[in-house]
C-alpha cells in the first residue's frame, strides 16, 4: 500500500466519522497518528479551519500534545491557543483520562494560554463569565498559579469593582428593568448567564439580551426567545433576524444549527426563509460540487430516519451542485424533485414519502442506467438491508457496461449496517466510503468536502499544502 493510499484511508476515516463521545473517537486519532504522523499533523491544521465537528478539534490537540514527536507537540501547542476555554479543558481531560499522559509541553501550552488571557483583562473576564468552571479546572488540575486578577475572579469570588463579573452580582440584585437592561448591554453579559441572574424577563431586558447575543446563541435559543415574546413585536423580531443574518459569516456557527432550530420551534414564514438562506450561504462557503451527483434514499420499512436525513443532505448538496438528482427507492424507485434548493423546498418534496416496502438498493442505479444518465458519484442513505433484486453490485456492473463509468459511492448508514451487503461491495470492488450516521445532524456538513473534490488524492494534496503552525522565533 502506497503512502497516498494510507493517507486517503486516514482522510476517509475522519470525514466519515460523525460527532460522538471523545473516548469513542480516540482510537481513530491514535490510528491516524501511528500510521502517518506527518499527514495527521497537516490534517489537524486543515481541520482546525475547515472542520465542523468540535470533538475532532479537541482530539487533534490532545493527541498532538501527547505525541512522541516534538514537531507534532509544537503543532498541538499552537492549535490549543485558538480554542475556547471549554475545549481546552476537554482536551486536557481527555489527555489525562483516556490517553493517560500529561507531558510538560501540554502544561506549557495551557499555561501560555492562560497567561495570554490574563494579559487582557476584558478577554479574561468574558471567558470567566462563560467558562468559569473550565478555567478553574485548568488552573487547579495542572497546578498553574493564577495571577492576582484570576485569583480574585475565579477562586476568591471577589471580582474587581466595575468588571463584568462584579456587575453580574449587581444585576442579580437589581429590580429595575431599565437598570438590568443597562448592565446587560454595557457589560455584554451573555444570555444564559443573565437569564440565570434575573427572575423576570421584561420587554426592555429581552431587547438587551438579544443585543448581546451572538448569532449562534440566537439560533440556539430561538425557542426560548419565541416563548418570551420576541416575535410578537416587529421591532424586537427585526433585532432577532439581524442576528440570524449575521450567522452567514460567523465561523463559530454550526452550519446545520439553523435547520435543526426550525425543526424544534414553529417560526413564521419570513424567519424560516431567512434561516434557510443563512444555511444555504454557509453551505456554499464550505465547498462546490462539480461532479454529476445522485442521491438515493431508502424508503423501505423502518427507514423514517433515512428520509429525515435525506431532506438535509438534499438541501445541502442541491445548493452547491448544478447536476444533481434524487431518487427514493424500496423495491421500486421514483424521482424526488423540489421547487428550489431551500430546505423548505425539500421538506415539501419529501412530504408524502413514507417508509414502507422491501429494499432494492440497485433499483435507482438501474433506472439511471436505463435513462443513460451520467453520474460520477452516488450518495446512498440506507441501513444496507438489501433483500430484493436488482442488487447494487449487479446494477453497478450493468451501469459501468452501459455508461463506461463507475461512480464513487458514499453510503450514509442509518439504523445499522448489513455485513452481507458490505461483503458484496468489497467482493465486487465497488469504490465506497461508509459514513455511520449516529443521529447527529450537525455533523452532516462533513460530507461536503468528501463529495466536493474530484478525487481523494487531490483532497490529500490540499491537506498537505496547509502549513503547520509554529511559534515565532
Amino acid at each position: 500500500m502506497t503512502e497516498l493510499d494510507i493517507r486517503i484511508q486516514i482522510l476517509n476515516s475522519f470525514l466519515s466519522t460523525p460527532h460522538g463521545k471523545l473516548a469513542d473517537l480516540a482510537p481513530l486519532h491514535t490510528a491516524g497518528l501511528d500510521r502517518d504522523p506527518l499527514f495527521y499533523a497537516h490534517l489537524a491544521a486543515w481541520y482546525a479551519e475547515r472542520g465542523e465537528v468540535r470533538d475532532h478539534k479537541v482530539l487533534f490537540v490532545a493527541h498532538l500534545l501527547t505525541s512522541d514527536f516534538s514537531e507534532l507537540r509544537e503543532v498541538g501547542w499552537m492549535l490549543l491557543q485558538k480554542l475556547p476555554p471549554h475545549m481546552v479543558a476537554a482536551a486536557q481531560a481527555h489527555a489525562k483520562r483516556t490517553i493517560g499522559k500529561m507531558p510538560r509541553t501540554f502544561k506549557s501550552a495551557v499555561a501560555a494560554y492562560l497567561r495570554a488571557l490574563e494579559l487582557h483583562p476584558e478577554r479574561f473576564d468574558r471567558a470567566a463569565m462563560r467558562s468559569r468552571k473550565d478555567l478553574k479546572q485548568l488552573y487547579a488540575s495542572l497546578r498553574i498559579a493564577p495571577g492576582s486578577r484570576a485569583q480574585a475572579v475565579l477562586f476568591a469570588e471577589q471580582p474587581p469593582e466595575g468588571s463584568p463579573l462584579a456587575q453580574l452580582k449587581t444585576l442579580a440584585r437589581a429590580s429595575d428593568p431599565a437598570e438590568q437592561a443597562r448592565i446587560i448591554v454595557e457589560q455584554r453579559i451573555p444570555y444564559t448567564t443573565a437569564v440565570g441572574a434575573i427572575k423576570t424577563i421584561t420587554p426592555s431586558v429581552l431587547v438587551a439580551l438579544i443585543d448581546v447575543m451572538t448569532p449562534q446563541e440566537t439560533i440556539n435559543h430561538l425557542k426560548a426567545l419565541k416563548e418570551r415574546g420576541a416575535f410578537d413585536s416587529p421591532e424586537v423580531k427585526a433585532l432577532v433576524e439581524a442576528k440570524l443574518k449575521a450567522a452567514e459569516g460567523d465561523k463559530r456557527v454550526s452550519t446545520l444549527k439553523a435547520t435543526r432550530a426550525m425543526a424544534n420551534v414553529a417560526l413564521d414564514e419570513s424567519t424560516t426563509v431567512l434561516l434557510t438562506e443563512v444555511t444555504d450561504k454557509r453551505v456554499a462557503k464550505i465547498a462546490r460540487i462539480n461532479r454529476p451527483t445522485a442521491l438515493f434514499v431508502d424508503k423501505s420499512s423502518s427507514m423514517t430516519q433515512a428520509i429525515e436525513v435525506a431532506k438535509e443532505v438534499a438541501a445541502m448538496v442541491s445548493a452547491i451542485c448544478s447536476d444533481f438528482r434524487v431518487l427514493a427507492f424500496d423495491s421500486d424507485t421514483f424521482e424526488v424533485t423540489a421547487r428550489g434548493t431551500e430546505r423548505s423546498a425539500w421538506e415539501q418534496a419529501f412530504k408524502l414519502i413514507r417508509a414502507d416496502g422491501s429494499t432494492s438498493i440497485g433499483a435507482p442505479l438501474a433506472k439511471l442506467g436505463r435513462e443513460r444518465h451520467y453520474v460520477e458519484q452516488l450518495i446512498i442513505i440506507t441501513d444496507m438491508g438489501e433483500n430484493t433484486h436488482p442488487y447494487l453490485h449487479d446494477a453497478y456492473a450493468e451501469y459501468v457496461r452501459t455508461m463506461g463509468n463507475g461512480p464513487s459511492i458514499t453510503i450514509v448508514a442509518v439504523g445499522g449496517s448489513d455485513r452481507t451487503f458490505l461483503t458484496n461491495m468489497q467482493r465486487h470492488d465497488l469504490p465506497h466510503t461508509i459514513w455511520n450516521f449516529s443521529g447527529d445532524f450537525y455533523s452532516l456538513p462533513n460530507l461536503l468536502p468528501l463529495l466536493a473534490m474530484p478525487s481523494r488524492a487531490e483532497l490529500v494534496e490540499q491537506v498537505m499544502a496547509v502549513p503547520l503552525p509554529a511559534r515565532a522565533a
